[in-house]
């Protein structure tokens, strides 16, 4: 599984970045960085649930 964010919606609330530090970052961008390659099994539902609680629905899983 992968994530990707929306640039146009993401508003970089630091919210995905609080469950899953290791994935998300939001550093100096306005728009969250992303970790590259698949997402670790043991970090799904934590993505899973940045994903699902995305205030503005920028977060998308691809698997």
């Amino acid at each position: 599984m992968r994530v990707i964010v929306d640039e146009s919606l993401c508003e970089a609330n630091g919210f995905c970045e609080s469950l899953a530090p290791d994935i998300f970052e939001l550093g100096d961008a306005e728009v969250v960085q992303i970790a590259d390659g698949p997402v670790p099994r043991d970090r799904e539902i934590d993505v899973r649930a940045a994903v699902d609680q995305c205030p503005k629905a920028a977060l998308r899983i691809v698997e």
